[in-house]
């Protein structure tokens, strides 16, 4: 039976006893040993791995690694550890980014401190409570027939075409956001919107939420800002679709599979 992983707040009594994991974060990457390396600064307590205490350490960027030390980014990183474990270090890579970016309360600029009992920074002066940072976003396989809209976004680094996905703006509801994410990206209009799942995106700090949705009306016409190629697709004619990494993913295995 494969370990699981728990998100929790407090860690055993010593982080020194026992087994454990170390995800040490350099800017944006990685390196996971069993002991913490030396001369390691701010640490937050990620959660339990079956039995086993995970541990995020924020390294600074210009900080001298050890001659053992191999940090690789999170998608690098993916396929080289359990999936378990890798989920935990993306964990630890928005803990440590949330810490770094709420060092100084966002309302009148004082040093913050760890509040007790929660997962916050807290003002000593004016008593603001900073949490951990969480993007929603939408991410949505529309389909007609037996045809699926995929789409290049204009990021990507290589010629790969996914669903259509985008931010929640304040005041709305996740359904909304699909259907003003679709029309605004692509030019059509949606319905039968259902949602399907859910993935932590450590990319630095979304959850992305995954629906699939049926075209009704409109023809394709992408927003150059944003999409650079999109298209109706079907089953045997595919263009190269993410890796297993991303909901998108699954959302489009999902429908190959007549799910």
């Amino acid at each position: 039976m494969s370990e699981t992983f728990v998100p929790l707040l407090q860690p055993p009594d010593s982080p020194a006893v026992g087994e454990a994991l170390w995800f040490h974060v350099r800017g944006n990457t990685v390196w996971v040993t069993e002991t913490p390396s030396a001369g390691d600064s701010r640490l937050h307590f990620v959660g339990m791995l079956g039995t086993t205490a995970c541990w995020a350490v924020d390294v600074a960027d210009d900080a001298v690694a050890p001659d053992d030390a191999f940090y690789v980014d999170l998608y690098r990183l993916y396929g080289s550890l359990p999936p378990v474990q890798w989920h935990a270090a993306g964990r630890a890579v928005q803990l440590v980014e949330w810490g770094r970016t709420h060092s100084f309360c966002g309302r009148c600029g004082s040093p913050t401190e760890s509040a007790s009992g929660e997962r916050a920074m807290r003002c000593p002066r004016c008593g603001l409570l900073a949490f951990p940072r969480l993007a929603p976003a939408v991410i949505t396989l529309v389909t007609r027939g037996d045809e699926a809209l995929l789409a290049r976004g204009r990021t990507f680094a290589v010629p790969m075409y996914s669903c259509i996905a985008g931010f929640v703006e304040p005041g709305e509801t996740l359904e909304q956001a699909v259907v003003r994410e679709v029309r605004e990206e692509v030019g059509v209009d949606v319905a039968g919107v259902r949602y399907v799942g859910s993935q932590p995106w450590p990319f630095p700090h979304s959850l992305m939420i995954g629906f699939r949705a049926e075209w009704a009306a409109g023809d394709i016409v992408i927003d150059p800002s944003e999409i650079a190629d999109a298209g109706w697709y079907r089953r045997d004619d595919l263009p190269m679709i993410p890796p297993g990494i991303s909901i998108a993913r699954t959302l489009i295995d999902g429908w190959l599979a007549g799910t």
